[in-house]
């Protein structure tokens, strides 16, 4: 597996690859990778002859007082894991190599990623809109592998690679739980073993929603809502949101609406986890 630190080197072997008639598959990860990562690169593995795995804590998604410093990190770990699965690169940059100092371009989506995440850390997805147009031009992926757990930032790729013309496909990979049902996500080993009890209320509340929203569809979401936040509140979480948008516009859901997406942020301590469900309605 060759590992990369600079932009012109990954881009060198993905030119290197097309030339010599290579599909490449793209998983772009944060690191620390745990098993819904794996899940990625094998999904990538069976769509492509090349899989690129990029791992870089991106600087520009992260707003002041977020944990950008404190983001867990094990590139050894993530290398490991990288080989057993079957990647054949990983791209490691600092920051230094993926923004000059004087940078000043942005890529930036503006419907889909004003609401939930969107609307409490506004910077977030223009970083992210803009590392990830930086990947793509780097590793030159005919496929692009996103899971569905950051259902806002999937449909927000989604959107910029139809808006701009990427001729890249872009799959949406299965959200992934640990065994007890708590969505698998790097900022889970911040959790007390009594905060992690706690947090699986998440998957619970949206599991338990699905049912009566596929019934009444829309006209039961502002009901099921506040009775998730009850239900949330009483196990310790700390509601940052809880809500239920339409899944193509995430706009409030109408009679028009085919598929619901039931989304929710919580505290439990200092750490914030996201999970969500996709729910159709028609």
């Amino acid at each position: 597996m060759r590992i990369f630190k600079l932009a012109a080197e990954l881009q060198n072997y993905a030119l290197e690859q097309k030339r010599a008639g290579k599909t490449i598959g793209l998983v772009p990860t944060m690191g620390f990778l745990h098993a819904g990562h794996a899940s990625l690169i094998d999904i990538a593995r069976k769509k492509a002859d090349i899989v690129i795995v990029s791992i870089f804590v991106n600087p520009t998604q992260f707003g002041p007082n977020e944990d950008l410093d404190k983001y867990p990190r094990d590139f050894e770990h993530d290398k490991a894991l990288c080989i057993e699965h079957g990647a054949d690169a990983v791209f490691a940059p600092e920051p230094g190599a993926m923004y000059a100092p004087d940078a000043s371009t942005w890529v930036e989506e503006t419907v889909l990623s004003k609401p939930l995440c969107g609307a409490r850390r506004p910077i977030h997805f223009r970083g992210v809109t803009t590392v990830v147009a930086k990947l793509f031009n780097l590793a030159q992926p005919d496929c692009a592998v996103f899971g569905r757990k950051d259902a806002q930032q999937l449909f927000v790729i989604k959107r910029m690679v139809r808006d701009l013309n990427f001729p890249i496909e872009i799959i949406a990979a299965p959200l992934v739980r640990g065994e007890d049902g708590l969505a698998l996500s790097s900022r889970n080993r911040y959790l007390t073993e009594d905060e992690h009890r706690r947090a699986l209320v998440l998957s619970r509340a949206l599991r338990a929603a699905v049912p009566a929203l596929k019934r009444a569809g829309y006209t039961a979401a502002a009901d099921i809502v506040a009775a998730m936040k009850q239900e949330i509140a009483a196990a310790g979480g700390q509601v940052d949101y809880v809500e239920a948008l339409d899944a193509d516009t995430l706009a409030a859901p109408t009679e028009a609406t085919s598929a619901i997406l039931l989304a929710v942020a919580v505290y439990f301590g200092t750490t914030r986890l996201i999970d969500n469900e996709l729910v159709q309605v028609k």
